[in-house]
């Protein structure tokens, strides 16, 4: 069968076939293509399978039943200070510890009855979300909200898309940004989160999507980074969230993918873990803001995976399971799903 590439060859040319003399330079030229193709296609999938059984290699250490048990025993630790610290967020945190069971393989063992209450018991009339009972609504537990009932599959079981999308929506101000709740503070995490929301709930059309993503790209600094408003510092959570923000409203095409992507490769120190900022420390939730962002921007080969994969697993808690923030330090939940998030999910 003639490849749809070729070109047509004319009578002659088919009489020249059928006499078995040379094929048309033209086609010859399209048959060495299709090999050169193939040999490139053979190739790629050579070194996939390499990088994988590499990456397997490095992630040997990665205890999963550990980090199984640490997420299901945090909801039974309700007498130490970190638990009571952390009531404001709580939506956050399941949020956070679902997705690593999700990641793990493991969500069915999660408390899915008691987790859908929760969620009911923190909504409020406006259609948000609080991060505890009796706490005010806020777009980032909204978010979080939506997310878990994504996660758990119960977006259309009860949930009142109509009237959490316009709770969203009315969050955004006049120069397409958003602010997190009636008190007013403008940020781009918020653009992400009603941005996410509402491309969850498939209700992007509620608000106006130009708008949002000329106020995100307002934010851009001169070394490609975005900040929280116009002209604050470049920082890796935020630019996570604004170049998320700008793939969902199909804005991607504004970003300097190349001057962006060198400033988030940068933050990989020596010891593989990433930093946030120029001069400051490594940190394992970075796996997440800036791979994400390198993810989006086609840009991940730009870091080292096996650093930063052997930095993550120094950060690993041997005994108990769970992540933290460094080596040695105490795991939490949000460390623990950043970290995991890379270690099962980008490697």
């Amino acid at each position: 069968h003639r490849h749809p590439s070729w070109p047509t060859m004319s009578t002659k040319e088919q009489d020249k076939k059928k006499d078995g003399t040379d094929a048309s330079p033209e086609a010859e030229k399209a048959v060495g293509n299709e090999s050169c193709s193939i040999r490139s296609e053979t190739n790629i999938s050579h070194s996939q399978q390499d990088r994988e059984k590499k990456d397997l290699q490095t992630l040997k250490g990665f205890d999963r039943q550990k980090h199984v048990g640490f997420i299901l025993g945090l909801d039974k630790k309700t007498d130490t200070f970190e638990y009571h610290v952390t009531e404001h967020l709580r939506m956050s945190g399941i949020y956070w510890g679902a997705t690593c069971m999700a990641l793990l393989g493991e969500l069915g063992k999660m408390d899915k009855d008691s987790i859908i209450k929760f969620i009911g018991a923190c909504k409020h009339k406006n259609g948000g979300y609080s991060g505890n009972i009796n706490h005010d609504p806020h777009l980032l537990y909204t978010l979080s909200a939506v997310q878990i009932l994504a996660l758990f599959g119960e977006l259309d079981n009860g949930l009142d898309k109509e009237l959490v999308s316009e709770y969203v929506a009315g969050l955004q101000q006049e120069d397409g940004s958003f602010v997190g709740d009636k008190w007013g503070e403008v940020d781009t995490r918020f653009s992400y989160c009603a941005l996410n929301c509402l491309a969850l709930l498939g209700k992007l059309d509620k608000i106006n999507v130009k708008k949002a993503t000329d106020f995100v790209s307002k934010c851009r600094n001169f070394d490609g980074g975005y900040g929280a408003v116009p002209g604050a510092e470049s920082h890796a959570g935020q630019i996570f969230c604004c170049v998320a923000a700008l793939a969902i409203g199909g804005a991607v095409d504004e970003i300097d993918k190349n001057l962006l992507g060198w400033w988030l490769c940068e933050r990989q120190l020596p010891c593989g873990g990433l930093n946030g900022r120029p001069e400051k420390k490594e940190d394992v939730c970075y796996s997440w803001w800036v791979l994400s962002a390198l993810s989006i921007l086609g840009k991940i080969p730009w870091i080292s995976r096996e650093k930063l994969a052997k930095f993550i697993l120094r950060c690993q808690d041997n005994k108990d399971g769970g992540i933290s923030d460094r080596p040695e330090n105490m795991p939490d939940v949000f460390h623990t799903f950043f970290g995991q998030y890379y270690s099962v999910n980008l490697c």
